[in-house]
């Protein structure tokens, strides 16, 4: 079943996402994770939220183990508050 994944990093940065990102091997409006459908951040009064919908609660901890707490950790990115939501529907780009 697909989730809806929203972490909040209070004390995050645009920088130090971006530095996560290089890290990962991702790139700007590039492909995610395996597993991952959706993607998207933006700046908060408090830091960065990131939002994702992924198709499986254990592919996203998966990828979550292996890349983002390890990496996250190794910039300096604060822990974030996660959130997860079933997803009843999503659309995708034709």
């Amino acid at each position: 079943m697909a989730i809806a994944v929203v972490m909040d990093f209070v004390g995050g940065t645009t920088a130090l996402y971006d530095e996560v990102l290089k890290k990962m091997e991702l790139r700007h409006g590039g492909p995610g994770g395996p597993g991952a459908l959706f993607h998207w951040v933006a700046k908060t009064d408090k830091g960065i939220t990131v939002t994702d919908v992924w198709k499986s609660k254990e592919a996203f901890e998966k990828f979550s183990d292996d890349k983002i707490k390890p990496i996250s950790a190794a910039v300096g990115m604060p822990q974030p508050k996660v959130q997860f939501h079933e997803i009843y529907n999503y659309l995708t780009a034709n």
